[in-house]
C-alpha cells in the first residue's frame, strides 16, 4: 500500500503548528513516518489504546517513533530510535475485535531528549527539528533528478499507483519530495530512519538518489529476467501448440499412423537383424509395443527408444573368425614380444584346443608382474595373433559397482556398464577383453566393483551375465578376458581364484639388450622420424644405459632414455653437421648426463658383518645389503633402515639363534653382556618388511661376531626359526633375476623352494649356481669364509 502527502490541512499551516515540549509517544513497527506523509496504523496494545483515547478527546499532537527491533512486544525507551515525527490523527475507526485503525499525518521532525513517563503510556521531552536547505543550481538539478528517477520507479513498480506520478510532479518542496520518495520505496526500517534523521536536505536527496538508482537496477534486472522467462514460456507454448496442430493435421491426413508404423518397422527390422536369442527378442518386441503406445513428447519415450537402440547395437551373434594357424600365431607373438615363452605357449595351447572344440569357453588370464614388462601390449599382441578385436578398460581407482554392472533405467542418463560398453564397441561377441589394473579397484558406499567382477570373470557364470541397464542376460563365455596386476595381495581371494595367474618377471641385462635391438630402437626411430642410416646404438652402449641409467624390472625407463638419445641425434642431424651418428659408450654421459645408478657389485665387500640378501618388491626383485656392527654397551639391539615388525622379529630371532649356538661357533657365551649390536639395512628411505631376510641377518651377525668375511659373490634368502630351520619364502623367480642383474654368481635358497627354480627359463637359470639348504648351519658353511681376518693375517 502506498503512502501519499495528501492531508486535510494546508502545509503552510502545519509548519506553523507549535510542538509542545512534552508530548505522548506512540511506537510503531516495521515502518517509519515522515513529515507531511499519511500512513495507516493498527492499534492492538493496551498502552497504545489508552494513548489514542486521550489524544482523540483532547486533539493533542503526539510523537511517533519506530522500534529498533520489531520482535519486541512491550518496547522500552532503549528499544526505540531517538528521532521521530510529531503527528496528528487524521481519521480513526474502531473495529469489532477492539482494535483501532487510525490514519496519522506527520507534521515535523522531532528529537527525543528524555522520557519522563512510561505508564500508562510513554511521554517524552522533545525538541522540534528544522530542515537545512541549500540553494543553487546543483541543488535544483539534484531535486529534478530525484523527481524524474522516482517517476521512472513508479512506472516500473506495479505496487505504486500511477496517480503518485501526478503528486510528485506537483511537489515544489525538495524536503517533502525526499520524504515522499523514502516513504514509498521498499526500504528497510534502518534505511528509512537514516533518511528521517538526515536534516540537510541536499544530503538527504543524495541518499535518496542512491537508493533510487539501486531500486531501478533491481527492477531492470527483474524485468529482464521476467522477459526472458516469458519469451521461453511463449516459445514452449508455441512449440506445444504447433505440435498439437501438427498431430491434428497428421491425424486428419492419416500421416501420423504411417510415420509411427514406419518407425516401428525400422526398429523391428533392427531387432531381427541383430539375431538376438529368442527370449531377448520377445522382450525387445514387448518394449517396442510399449514405445509405440507412448506419446512422442513423453519423457519415458526417449528412455525406451535409447534402450531399444542399445539392444539392437549389441553383437548378439556377431563374432570374428579365429586364426587357428598355430604357426602363424606363434610368428606374430614372436614378432611383438621377446621371450615370454610360458605365456606364448598358453595362447598356442588355447588355439590348439579351439581347433578341436569350436564351443570352447574363453579363458580368464591374469598377467601379474612389475610395471613396464609388457602386460598391456601383450594383450594387443594376443588379439592380433588370434585375429580378434581388442578392447581395453582400466579399473584403476574405480569405486562404483555401476561401472561394471551399469545403472538401472530408472536413473537419469543411465548407461550400461564398462563390460557391455566394451562389447558394443568391439562389435563382436568374442573379442580379447583386457581389464587393466585389476589390483587397484577400490570400494565405497556405491558398492564393490571387485564383487561385481566375480560373475564376469567366471566361465561357468558369465554365459548369462546380467547388466543392470539391460536387465537381460548376455553371453560373455566366448570372450577372452585378460586382466593385469602389479601385485596379487590386494585382489580378493574369490576373484583371484577365478583367474589363471601367469607371472611376468622382470628382464635381465641380456634380455633388455635383445628387446631394445628388436623392438624399442626401431619404434623410437619411427616416432622421431629417423632411420637406422641416421643413428647407430651399439650393444656396449645399450649395456651402459641399462646398467647406469635404469634400475627396473621393466623397460619404460630404458625406452625413455633411448628416446632422449633419438631427440639429441635428431637435433644434430637437422644442423647438417653429420650424416650418421654413432652413439659410443663414452658419448652416453654427454647426452644423458651423469650416471643415475651404480652397480651393486661395487657395494659388496669382504668386510665382516656385511651380507647380501634378495628381496621381492611390487616392481620386481632387488638385492639388499645388511650391515652389522658392535660396540661396547649393555645388551642393546638397534635396528634401522625403516624395517617392518616382521623383519625386526627376524633380526631378534637371528640374534637369539646365534646366542644359543655361541659355543658351537667359538663365540664367548656372554658376549652380549657388555655389547651393543646395531643392524642397518640400506637404503634407509625405503620401507622393508617380511621374513625372507632371516638367514641373511643371521649370516651378517655370525660374520661380525666371528670376524669371518662373507663371500662377495653370493646372495641369499630364506626364513629362519629358533631351531635353525630354513623355511621357504615367496618371489623366488623375481629375486633370482634381480641377483643375475646385479652380477651375483651364487645364491642360497631354502630346500623347499627348489621347484620354484623351474619357473625360470633354462638359459637364464643356468647363469647362476644354486645352494639349497634346510638348516642354518649349512648356510654358514656356504656363505662364510673358512678363516677369520685375524687368522688370515
Amino acid at each position: 500500500m502506498s503512502v501519499t502527502s495528501t492531508n486535510p490541512w494546508d502545509k503552510s499551516e502545519l509548519e506553523k503548528t507549535k510542538i509542545p515540549g512534552s508530548i505522548p509517544v506512540l511506537t510503531i513497527k516495521g515502518t517509519v513516518l515522515f513529515p507531511f506523509i499519511s500512513i495507516p496504523i493498527l492499534i492492538t496494545e493496551g498502552k497504545s489504546t489508552k494513548l489514542i483515547d486521550e489524544i482523540i478527546v483532547k486533539e493533542k499532537i503526539f510523537g511517533i517513533v519506530a522500534q529498533i527491533n520489531s520482535n519486541i512486544e512491550e518496547p522500552e525507551p532503549k528499544d526505540l530510535y531517538q528521532y521521530g515525527v510529531a503527528a496528528k490523527i487524521f481519521r480513526m475507526l474502531r473495529l469489532p475485535d477492539n482494535t483501532i485503525r487510525i490514519i496519522v499525518h506527520g507534521i515535523r521532525r522531532i528529537k527525543i531528549n528524555e522520557y519522563i513517563q512510561e505508564d500508562p503510556y510513554l511521554i517524552a521531552n522533545v525538541e522540534p527539528l528544522d530542515d537545512s536547505i541549500e540553494k543553487g543550481m546543483e541543488f535544483d538539478a539534484l531535486t529534478r533528478s530525484v523527481s524524474s528517477q522516482f517517476q521512472k520507479v513508479i512506472s516500473m513498480q506495479p505496487y505504486l499507483p500511477d496517480e503518485l506520478q501526478i503528486v510528485v510532479m506537483n511537489i515544489n518542496s525538495p524536503s517533502l519530495l525526499s520524504d515522499l520518495v523514502a516513504a514509498n520505496l521498499n526500504l528497510s526500517v534502518s534505511e528509512k530512519q537514516d533518511i528521517l534523521e538526515t536534516l540537510p536536505v541536499k544530503l538527504r536527496l543524495e541518499k535518496v538518489m542512491v537508493l533510487l538508482n539501486k531500486e531501478i537496477e533491481v527492477l531492470e534486472l527483474g524485468s529482464k529476467i521476467q522477459k526472458q522467462v516469458q519469451q521461453e514460456m511463449d516459445k514452449n507454448q508455441k512449440n506445444f501448440l504447433l505440435r498439437e496442430q501438427m498431430k491434428a493435421i497428421q491425424k486428419e491426413l492419416g500421416d501420423e499412423d504411417d510415420e509411427r508404423k514406419i518407425e516401428a518397422k525400422e526398429i523391428a527390422n533392427k531387432i531381427v537383424e541383430s539375431k538376438m536369442p529368442v527370449e531377448i527378442e520377445k522382450e525387445a518386441h514387448k518394449e517396442l509395443e510399449r514405445l509405440m503406445k507412448m506419446p512422442i513428447g513423453a519423457a519415458e519415450y526417449t528412455v525406451s527408444r535409447t534402450y531399444l537402440d542399445w539392444l539392437c547395437s549389441l553383437p548378439w551373434a556377431k563374432q570374428t573368425e579365429d586364426n587357428l594357424d598355430i604357426t602363424q600365431a606363434s610368428k606374430i607373438l614372436d614378432e611383438d614380444h621377446y621371450d615370454l615363452e610360458k605365456i606364448k605357449e598358453r595362447i598356442l595351447e588355447y588355439l590348439a584346443v579351439r581347433k578341436k572344440k569350436n564351443d570352447m569357453k574363453g579363458p580368464i588370464l591374469c598377467f601379474a608382474g612389475p610395471p613396464g614388462v609388457g602386460k598391456t601390449s601383450l594383450g594387443r599382441s594376443i588379439a592380433r595373433a588370434l585375429g580378434r578385436k581388442f578392447v581395453r578398460i582400466s579399473l584403476g581407482g574405480v569405486k562404483d559397482e555401476a561401472e561394471i554392472r551399469g545403472h538401472r533405467r530408472t536413473y537419469v542418463g543411465a548407461l550400461p556398464g564398462k563390460i557391455i560398453q566394451g562389447i558394443q564397441k568391439a562389435n563382436s561377441i568374442n573379442p580379447v577383453f583386457m581389464i587393466d589394473e585389476i589390483d587397484k579397484i577400490g570400494a565405497d558406499f556405491r558398492g564393490d566393483p571387485a564383487s561385481a567382477l566375480l560373475e564376469v570373470l567366471d566361465p561357468e557364470q558369465n554365459s548369462a551375465f546380467t547388466d543392470h541397464y539391460l536387465a537381460l542376460p548376455f553371453n560373455l563365455s566366448q570372450v577372452m578376458f585378460i586382466t593385469t596386476a602389479n601385485i596379487l595381495d590386494t585382489i580378493p581371494p574369490a576373484l583371484q581364484d577365478r583367474m589363471e595367474v601367469l607371472r611376468l618377471p622382470g628382464y635381465i641385462l641380456e634380455e633388455k639388450i635383445q628387446i631394445a635391438k628388436k623392438h624399442i630402437i626401431d619404434r623410437q626411430l619411427k616416432e622421431h622420424g629417423i632411420t637406422n642410416s641416421d643413428i647407430e646404438i651399439p650393444t656396449d652402449t645399450l649395456q651402459e644405459i641399462i646398467e647406469h641409467y635404469t634400475k627396473e624390472a621393466g623397460l619404460r625407463n630404458l625406452e625413455r632414455e633411448i628416446a632422449t638419445l633419438c631427440r639429441k641425434v635428431t637435433k644434430v642431424l637437422i644442423t647438417g653437421k653429420q650424416k650418421k651418428y654413432v652413439i659410443s659408450k663414452e658419448k652416453v654421459h654427454e647426452y644423458l648426463g651423469n650416471p643415475k645408478f651404480f652397480s651393486e657389485i661395487a657395494e659388496r665387500t669382504n668386510e665382516p658383518g656385511v651380507a647380501t640378501g634378495m628381496a621381492w618388491t611390487p616392481y620386481g626383485g632387488d638385492i639388499l645389503f645388511i650391515e652389522s656392527t658392535s660396540m661396547y654397551g649393555n645388551k642393546s639391539l638397534t635396528l634401522t633402515g625403516q624395517l617392518g615388525d616382521v623383519m625386526k622379529e627376524s633380526a631378534q630371532t637371528a640374534l637369539s639363534l646365534i646366542r644359543g649356538r655361541a659355543k658351537k661357533y667359538n663365540i664367548k657365551e656372554n658376549f652380549f653382556g657388555n655389547m651393543d649390536i646395531h643392524i642397518h639395512v640400506p637404503a634407509g628411505a625405503i620401507p622393508k618388511d617380511g621374513p625372507s631376510a632371516g638367514i641373511t641377518l643371521a649370516v651378517s651377525l655370525l660374520s661380525l661376531l666371528t670376524n669371518r668375511p662373507i663371500r662377495s659373490d653370493i646372495a641369499m634368502t630364506g626364513e629362519i626359526t629358533l631351531r635353525g630351520k630354513v623355511l621357504p619364502v615367496g618371489g623366488i623367480k623375481e629375486k633370482v633375476l634381480a641377483a643375475i642383474r646385479a652380477g651375483i654368481k651364487k645364491v642360497i635358497l631354502p630346500e623347499k623352494n627348489k621347484n620354484d627354480i623351474e619357473e625360470i627359463p633354462v638359459k637364464i637359470r643356468n647363469q647362476i649356481e644354486y645352494f639349497f639348504v634346510e638348516n642354518i648351519d649349512d648356510v654358514f658353511k656356504i656363505a662364510l669364509e673358512s678363516k677369520s681376518l685375524k687368522q688370515s693375517s
